[in-house]
């Protein structure tokens, strides 16, 4: 009988990588478990635990699905169409929240366009550079590729939600990377980099944002006004000393000393109560996944699953940086989130999405042959 069932679930679950979702799981477990410690934030913790849910339903529906379809053009292209649109949209029927016009609400829940267009645009790039790895060195197709991952970029910019928008500009310069930019044009990339960014500080970035990047230059000039925020993270990273002040003590969090807890500052009301212990494990956590994926991605079918699972590495490396900096005091405030661990339903639903189309590749990767997949991408 038991033998019967270890059969049955080798079936139908082989293909899941147990110490990814493992990892992924236990960390969105430590973030609920941090939202819950509060008692007036107990609203995003039954949330959280309904996006868990729906999240985990994706994660094993996409894992059975055959994602060789994403390797055509049409469809890509299709995908990153309705993302323009949608994100139009947002302007016009978006909610606007702490002044940013960045979702459509649903009965108490929201949804963010910016947060699934980071797994578009991976799905894109990698379309993009497989079909093209071969004349990577010609510039002008870093540009062009550039073009596309810029339309979202100033779309997500211009809600204002620069945190979502440096993550897209971050996929597409990793992935621009590992798909094989020659050193001479390396320098070309850089340049761009600083000359959208100096566009960006002219015509794009509001006065709070700038003032968040000046604030990152002079962090303890104004503690009272633009860095209070980063003030008060990084006492409450430093309060967490070696063993935490447990479950629930966080004084930071729990007396609103810290705003954002659950979202932008969840990695300091983490490590305020756990520790450098429990942000120890926290690493851990996060290396084993990453390590995961990369692993993964070794063992794509096509260039095309490779360059996927690597822009999804990329996604969450930027992220777990970008938060963790911040939290700390060395990056400016960007509003950007922890994977998996902060509050918010539309990035734990990418998250695991991406994570389900990684084991969905997963299926096929083993049982193609990288020759015949390889011809039979071209013909496509």
């Amino acid at each position: 009988m038991g033998y019967g069932i270890h059969n049955a679930l080798r079936k139908y679950f082989g293909h899941i990588d147990v110490p990814l979702f493992g990892s992924a799981l236990l960390i969105t477990l430590a973030g609920l478990v941090t939202m819950h410690s509060y008692g007036d934030a107990n609203v995003f913790f039954d949330k959280q635990l309904i996006w868990l849910s729906i999240s985990l339903v994706i994660f094993f529906l996409f894992s059975f699905v055959d994602f060789r379809f994403l390797r055509r053009t049409n469809i890509v292209m299709l995908l990153f169409g309705i993302t323009v649109v949608l994100l139009i949209a947002v302007f016009i029927f978006g909610d606007v929240v702490k002044g940013a016009q960045s979702r459509f609400n649903f009965g108490g829940f929201a949804v963010q366009p910016a947060e699934y267009a980071k797994l578009v645009i991976i799905a894109l790039l990698a379309k993009y550079f497989t079909r093209r790895h071969i004349e990577i060195a010609h510039i002008r197709h870093i540009l062009l590729s550039g073009v596309y991952a810029f339309i979202l970029f100033a779309l997500i910019a211009l809600q204002p939600d620069f945190g979502s928008a440096i993550m897209i500009f971050f996929v597409w310069f990793g992935m621009v990377l590992v798909s094989g930019i020659s050193k001479k044009h390396l320098l070309i990339v850089f340049c761009t980099g600083a000359i959208a960014v100096l566009g960006m500080w002219m015509f794009i970035f509001a006065d709070y944002q700038k003032d968040r990047i000046l604030t990152f230059l002079h962090p303890l000039a104004d503690v009272r006004g633009t860095g209070y925020n980063a003030y008060q993270s990084t006492i409450a990273v430093g309060s967490g000393q070696f063993l935490g002040k447990g479950i629930g003590y966080g004084t930071q969090s729990k007396l609103q000393f810290l705003p954002e807890y659950e979202t932008d500052f969840i990695f300091a009301s983490f490590a305020e109560e756990w520790g450098f212990i429990g942000v120890l494990f926290l690493f851990i956590l996060f290396a084993v996944l990453l390590w995961r994926i990369l692993f993964l991605a070794r063992l794509g079918a096509t260039n095309f699953e490779t360059l996927f699972a690597l822009g999804v590495a990329i996604l969450f490396i930027s992220h777990f940086t970008v938060h963790v900096g911040m939290n700390i005091g060395l990056l400016p405030v960007t509003g950007v989130t922890l994977p998996f661990m902060s509050y918010g339903g539309s990035h734990l639903l990418t998250e695991f999405a991406a994570l389900g189309i990684i084991m969905g590749m997963n299926r096929y990767s083993r049982t193609v042959h990288r020759d015949v997949a390889d011809r039979e991408f071209i013909g496509v």
